[in-house]
């Protein structure tokens, strides 16, 4: 058992480990309802290295990422602690800075990390693009399709469509209606 008090004096000012934590534990709940926020999974660690920019293709990949994951976790467990990644980012912290020492090279990562929380920023934005713009433009319909909606562009619906049937009479095709009644009396 390893008990990590750090503070880092950088650039920003000092990152505490508490700082650290919080940003584990936002990544930790992220897209897991039943999360607690003490124990974080591959997937969302992967996540958080990614958006920390704790991976930067040349000297961290995802692969390393993983198997870093893997060294630090309990055999059969499918999370890790935060004192297990506290471990992972001891050593992930030389390859992301290679020539500093092992200290001031995780220190670097904790300030990567403090603040940081998951983004989530366009996941789920409605695509506009111009040829949908083009496709739904009511102004710019020809023919029959021109009839089925009002100046606005608001649709018309059934009345928009010329071929309604007349099905006012008491069978359906009756074309007299209402005449049943004169045609009775006449006879």
């Amino acid at each position: 058992m390893h008990e990590y008090y750090v503070s880092v004096s950088m650039a920003e000012g000092s990152v505490s480990v508490a700082e650290v934590e919080t940003s584990f534990q936002k990544f930790a709940v992220h897209g897991d309802t039943k999360a607690t926020g003490k124990e974080m999974n591959g997937k969302n660690f992967v996540k958080m290295c990614k958006d920390c920019n704790i991976i930067d293709v040349k000297n961290v990949t995802t692969t390393d990422v993983d198997i870093v994951f893997s060294k630090v976790k309990a055999k059969s467990a499918r999370v890790i602690t935060f004192e297990q990644f506290n471990q992972a980012l001891t050593e992930l912290a030389p390859k992301r800075f290679k020539g500093k020492s092992k200290e001031e090279a995780l220190q670097q990562l904790y300030g990567l990390i403090a603040g940081k929380e998951p983004a989530n920023v366009g996941i789920t934005r409605v695509a506009k693009a111009a040829a949908v713009d083009r496709l739904t433009d009511t102004t710019k319909y020809t023919g029959t399709h021109k009839e089925r909606f009002d100046e606005s562009g608001k649709g018309k619906g059934k009345v928009g469509r010329e071929d309604i049937p007349d099905t006012s009479g008491y069978v359906a095709a009756y074309k007299g209606s209402g005449t049943y009644d004169d045609k009775v009396k006449e006879a």
